[in-house]
C-alpha cells in the first residue's frame, strides 16, 4: 500500500481548541479511509496513562521500559524522551501524521487561535486557522490563514504544504 506520509504540526496556547481541530481532521480523513497517527506534546510531563496498582504501572515504576500489547493496541512506556523521527518509525503505515505541540520542531505548522492572536507564534507559522473571534487583519501577509471550523480547508492546505517523510 502506497501512504502519503504526510507529517505536520499544530500548536496554539492552552484551550485554543488545538485537540478539538485533531479529532475533526482525523475523524474526517478516517471516513475517507486514510490512516492518521497522532504524536501528544506534554511539555510539563503532566499527562497520566496508566493506574496505580495495575501490572503495568508496576513494571514501568521499576523503571524499565514496557510495552503493552493486546488485541486492539500497543502502548509503549519508554523512560526517556523520544525524538519524533524516532516516534515516526514506530508508526510504519500512515498517511497523515499530526504532531501537537513541540513549537522548535521544524515541521510545517498550523497555529490555532480563538479569542486572542498570540504574536509569540507568528516565527514558526506558515498558517493560522481561527474562528470570528479574531481580526485577521493583524495576521501577518506571508501566513495563510485558515477556517478552524472548516476541516476540509484545512485539510487541502495539509496536502499542499505538509512534509513527506
Amino acid at each position: 500500500m502506497n501512504n502519503k506520509r504526510l507529517v505536520v504540526a499544530l500548536s496554539g496556547p492552552s484551550n485554543s481548541g488545538k485537540t478539538t481541530v485533531i479529532v475533526k481532521l482525523s475523524e474526517a480523513l478516517q471516513a475517507k479511509g486514510f490512516k492518521v497517527c497522532i504524536i501528544k506534546h506534554d511539555p510539563k510531563d503532566k499527562a497520566t496513562f496508566d493506574i496505580e496498582g495495575k501490572d503495568s504501572y508496576k513494571f514501568s515504576q521499576t523503571g524499565a521500559n514496557v510495552a503493552v500489547v493486546s488485541p486492539n493496541r500497543t502502548t509503549v512506556f519508554k523512560k526517556q524522551t523520544s525524538s519524533v523521527d524516532e516516534i515516526i518509525s514506530l508508526f510504519d503505515e500512515f498517511d497523515y501524521l499530526f504532531v501537537e505541540g513541540l513549537k522548535t520542531l521544524e515541521l510545517p505548522r498550523i497555529s490555532i487561535f480563538r479569542n486572542k492572536l498570540e504574536e509569540s507564534y507568528f516565527p514558526c507559522t506558515d498558517a493560522i486557522a481561527c474562528d470570528d473571534t479574531i481580526d485577521k487583519d493583524k495576521i501577518p501577509t506571508n501566513i495563510y490563514k485558515l477556517d478552524l471550523n472548516n476541516p476540509e480547508e484545512i485539510i487541502s492546505w495539509i496536502d499542499k504544504n505538509a512534509k513527506r517523510v
